[in-house]
């Protein structure tokens, strides 16, 4: 018989990252109030596999409602903050609505959630890009979120990458 550890907490904080840019896209889908989805998310979505084969992960709740009500909220300021990191042959309309909504997700939680360090959102909304896009729509996340984080979060980043520097140092 396999056991399976339980979730840790960064397990539910991704997934709450998932949830919440499947959950913008059906508001942008359907047009929708962020209010109506939220709620049908948390009453009807126990939770989803980050991979094929995963079991089940609960989001954090609390991270879903904050990135799904912030984006949209802010999302004319969002996107000017995204507009500045695109390269000018992809203006943000051109981007497939699915990847928009990575990108202001990551770029909303870049501006709002200051506990998250911005290697960790970078990431995170990277690997959804990859999970949902080819490598161009992924090096492309990658690209735009890695020039807003080193922008947006310029101490934490730098003193993120002195401590992945003195690692790979001390290490080799």
């Amino acid at each position: 018989m396999t056991r399976t550890r339980p979730p840790a907490p960064s397990d539910r904080l991704s997934a709450g990252r998932l949830a919440a840019v499947q959950a913008l896209y059906q508001i942008e889908i359907l047009d929708a109030s962020p209010e109506t989805v939220v709620l049908q998310f948390l009453a009807h979505r126990s939770g989803g596999a980050l991979d094929e084969g995963e079991k089940p992960v609960k989001p954090d709740a609390g991270l879903f409602v904050a990135i799904v009500r912030g984006t949209h909220a802010r999302s004319d300021e969002i996107d000017d903050v995204l507009r500045t990191a695109l390269p000018e042959t992809w203006p943000l309309e051109r981007l497939h609505l699915l990847l928009r909504c990575v990108l202001r997700a990551g770029v909303y939680e870049l501006l709002a959630n200051r506990k998250a360090p911005p290697r960790v959102v970078l990431s995170e909304y990277v690997d959804l890009a990859d999970a949902f896009f080819a490598a161009a729509e992924r090096g492309m996340a990658n690209a735009v979120l890695d020039r807003l984080a080193r922008r947006l979060r310029a101490p934490a980043f730098e003193s993120e990458e002195a401590l992945a520097d003195a690692g790979t140092a001390v290490e080799g």
